[in-house]
């Protein structure tokens, strides 16, 4: 299974990247997800939001193949426990399919990305960062990889 984690948003504050590349160590080379940074779409002063949205759905399904499970990040998602998400983890990885993690722009997603996503999950009822978000999604896709083996990380 190959993992992507698909993010719109360039340019991240080193702290950010720090952050990512603690965990993404610490993971397995088979569950160490592939970072797809996706620029914003134009929101300057003519720039429609929605068109923006279309512009990084757009992009964001130019990474996704119909074969992989695409995974969206959303607050209106579901919520898992991180036990929950070691167990999806696991189900997952025994489908044998690729796996997306979409952190969509400032504004959501597009519905074309709504409607592509296999699964709608919620970090939090809390708005996150998106630079937050793709630490607390590493730290957790770690934390559910220690939980398989199981390390003392998680107690």
């Amino acid at each position: 299974m190959k993992v992507q984690m698909i993010a719109v948003g360039t340019r991240m504050p080193a702290w950010v990247q720090a952050g990512y590349d603690e965990y993404a160590k610490r993971l397995p080379k088979e569950l160490t997800p592939t970072l797809v940074e996706i620029p914003l779409g134009n929101r300057g002063k003519n720039g429609a939001v929605q068109d923006a949205m279309k512009q990084e759905g757009e992009a964001i399904l130019q990474h996704i193949s119909s074969a992989t499970t695409m995974v969206a990040l959303d607050v209106q998602g579901k919520s898992w426990s991180t036990e929950q998400l070691a167990e999806q983890l696991s189900r997952w990885r025994m489908d044998g399919r690729n796996l997306a993690f979409v952190i969509g722009g400032p504004d959501g997603f597009s519905q074309q990305c709504l409607a592509r996503a296999d699964v709608r999950w919620s970090l939090s009822n809390l708005t996150l960062p998106h630079p937050v978000v793709r630490i607390v999604l590493i730290e957790q896709l770690y934390r559910a990889w220690t939980i398989w083996q199981n390390h003392p990380y998680h107690k």
